[in-house]
């Protein structure tokens, strides 16, 4: 009996902080987002010059980021690398709302295959593989999220995490989705997973570098947020 009220009061009272926790956090200030360092990133990156694919408008509506970056890196031997980033302030949860899996999927590409990998052996940063095939045509996928605290993020667990210690210790949660692709066409995939972990390894520190900023808005001012 002794014990059975003891696990009760416990049970209380860490439902009690969790409550506290959570109206803590609901009474912060709104932040305002500054992305615009995201379009600064480098259109060359080693040997590698961009340049800029806008996203349809339709689809900018759906993916409701704070900002989308897309582009096609091409090098001089003619490989290509798409790189798409989707940023998500703290206002918008950190984290999209469509998956890799779901967009894929959705549009009617098949997943062969799924997989992690180090991208930086040593390092933090960890990815997320697919081969996707639709109607004959064949892509290597690697993507990661990352937040202003961390890289490597696979999804799932490792976000929710992050995003608790993350609003917690500094007060925001934003984050973001990386996703480089390529084509797999004659070659195998170790080449072409070779120039997606090596470009990944050059793109992340830069993205570091230039990551958005988010600032608490005047206690009247309205809410900014990029398009």
């Amino acid at each position: 009996m002794a014990q059975g009220r003891i696990g009760t009061a416990l049970l209380c009272t860490l439902l009690v902080g969790i409550g506290a926790l959570a109206w803590w956090l609901q009474l912060q200030p709104p932040l305002r987002v500054d992305a615009s360092a995201l379009a600064t990133l480098p259109r060359e990156i080693g040997a590698w010059t961009s340049q800029d694919v806008p996203l349809e408008s339709a689809v900018e509506a759906e993916l409701r980021a704070d900002m989308n970056l897309q582009r096609l890196y091409v090098h001089p031997t003619g490989a290509g690398v798409w790189l798409y980033i989707g940023y998500y302030g703290t206002a918008r949860g950190g984290r999209p709302e469509h998956t890799p899996r779901g967009c894929y999927t959705g549009a009617g590409w098949g997943i062969e295959s799924t997989r992690s990998l180090d991208a930086d052996p040593g390092g933090s940063l960890r990815v997320n593989e697919y081969v996707v095939e639709r109607d004959g045509e064949r892509q290597l996928v690697h993507f990661w999220y990352r937040s202003h605290r961390r890289t490597g993020l696979l999804g799932g667990l490792d976000q929710n995490v992050d995003r608790l210690l993350g609003r917690l210790l500094d007060g925001r949660a934003d984050g973001a989705l990386v996703r480089l692709s390529t084509p797999l066409g004659a070659e195998d995939e170790v080449a072409a997973r070779g120039r997606l972990l090596g470009f990944a390894a050059e793109l992340d520190p830069m993205l570091a570098a230039r990551w958005p900023e988010e600032t608490s808005s005047p206690p009247d001012g309205p809410r900014v947020a990029l398009p």
